[in-house]
Parts: C-alpha cells; structure tokens; sequence
C-alpha cells in the first residue's frame, strides 16, 4: 500500500487509513522503529490489557475466601513467650 508524505507544521506526516487503524486497534501513539533500510512502526500494547476481566473470573472478593490460613501448621507460639 502507497501513501503520501504530508506537510505538517514545520514537520511531515504520514496519513494511515481508517482500516489499518481499526485492523492493528492504533490509537493516539505509535512506536517507530528504526532500522537499517526500513522504518517500523508498532501499535504501543495496552500492558494491563485484560487484567480487569482475569481478575473478576477468579472471584475471590465476592466469595471472600481465604488465600491462606492465619496460622501456619508448623508455627510454635511458645518461642515468642
């Protein structure tokens, strides 16, 4: 696909169509790449993309269990006496 070097400011620009946006889900950054003969540019991923729903399927806060006891089997409480 050929696009065009536009004028920006004192600077240039390149216009990427609607479906490349949508296809690769690019919004307001990019991260550009240099390399010897080509420039790369990659959609920035969202790190914590997801957490929100993995965190809800494990449904610990509304089943309000316990990760792990108070108490452990082997603890000797009479060392801190």
């Amino acid at each position: 696909m050929k696009v065009s070097v536009i004028k920006i400011g004192n600077s240039k620009g390149v216009r990427l169509p609607k479906s490349i946006l949508e296809k690769y889900q690019i919004g307001e950054k990019l991260e550009l790449v240099e390399e010897p003969t080509q420039i790369v540019f990659r959609p920035i991923a969202n790190p914590r993309k997801g957490w929100k729903e993995a965190f809800e399927s494990v449904d610990l806060i509304q089943r309000n269990e316990e990760l792990m006891g108070d108490v452990f089997d082997d603890e000797n409480f009479e060392e801190w006496n």
